[in-house]
């Protein structure tokens, strides 16, 4: 029988999340720009694929093969042959990757998929909010959709959001409104002071909202200070 939770590659975060990332279930993580959203990611992805899965990884942010490389380290190469890396270049394209994605998690020839990731996603959607409500509805379609597939193929689905400020309530939350905040089941907020990050659980379905944990940013990864 597979454990329930997988795990982050982060011994901290694991403990953050009361072991890790939720098997049929979103987490989301957001914060502002080079708080180390996507290094979360990447150290997932890489735990993933050291366990013998695979990996849909649907970028928006410009991926850094680099960045995969030193998290990677010497097995970099093998790893890359199990990732399945998926650049949209506008919103729709990114709802049809995640769509398409099914195929990849229908595949039984190679390894399987044991986790899909959306690096960021509302990097797209940002860019079309001007278009009003109909992008909020493809919105919470595109992570329906996403949610469907952790659903169904047993796995987890982790995500990446910006923040907004709400000047009126004078609060900062995740891009996507009520919509993508019920949908996740999880959902840490990253905090940046200087060369210190702060991970800080906002929602979990049996942990408490507000524990966190200090980190810095390393070659390999985090470090927890």
């Amino acid at each position: 029988m597979k454990p329930d939770r997988v795990s982050t590659g982060s011994p901290p975060l694991d403990d953050l999340l009361g072991g890790g990332l939720e098997r049929r279930a979103i987490t989301q993580v957001y914060g502002e720009p080079a708080s180390g959203k996507s290094t979360l990611c990447l150290l997932a992805t890489v735990a993933s694929l050291r366990s013998g899965n695979s990996v849909v990884y649907i970028d928006t942010e410009g991926f850094s093969v680099e960045r995969f490389m030193q998290i990677a380290g010497e097995r970099a190469g093998e790893f890359a042959d199990r990732l399945y890396l998926c650049e949209p270049l506008d919103f729709a394209q990114q709802g049809a990757m995640i769509a398409d994605a099914e195929e990849l998690l229908r595949k039984s020839d190679r390894a399987p998929v044991g986790l899909l990731v959306v690096d960021s996603a509302t990097g797209l959607y940002r860019t079309e909010l001007g278009l009003g409500r109909e992008t909020v509805r493809s919105l919470s379609h595109h992570m329906v959709r996403l949610l469907g597939l952790a659903k169904k193929y047993d796995i987890p689905a982790l995500i990446t959001n910006q923040i907004y400020v709400d000047v009126e309530r004078d609060r900062v939350s995740g891009l996507g409104g009520t919509a993508l905040e019920h949908i996740s089941k999880a959902i840490i907020r990253l905090e940046k002071r200087d060369s210190v990050r702060r991970a800080m659980l906002r929602k979990h379905r049996s942990r408490p909202e507000g524990i966190s944990f200090d980190f810095v940013i390393t070659q390999d990864g985090i470090r927890k200070v």
